[in-house]
């Protein structure tokens, strides 16, 4: 299956939650496509004492997953593109959306 997680929050839990959903998904020989949107682009960021989503971002990118994070909001908060945060667009957007099976928003 192909899976397109579109990830609107930088609510640690859901970050969390998010990427251990999509490593699950690469686990099991699925594709995952991950958009990071709106506050999402902070997520690599995000410190928390009982989750860690720098370390599941990490392991999604290590394990082959692909990530992008949107330009625009990455421009309006100030932040750099870098390997969790690979500066994407909408068309990327909307290819994601376009090519999976599945969407799922998680905001």
């Amino acid at each position: 299956m192909e899976l397109g997680i579109i990830l609107e929050t930088n609510d640690p839990e859901r970050v969390w939650n998010a990427f251990r959903l999509a490593n699950t998904a690469l686990d099991a020989d699925h594709s995952v496509e991950v958009f990071l949107l709106g506050d999402g682009v902070e997520a690599p960021a995000l410190e928390h004492e009982k989750f860690n989503p720098h370390g599941v971002m990490r392991k999604y990118t290590q394990n082959g997953g692909d990530l992008f994070a949107c330009g625009t909001c990455l421009d309006s908060r100030d932040l750099d593109a870098d390997d969790l945060r690979p500066r994407a667009s909408m068309d990327d957007y909307l290819r994601i959306v376009e090519d999976a099976e599945k969407v799922l928003t998680i905001g």
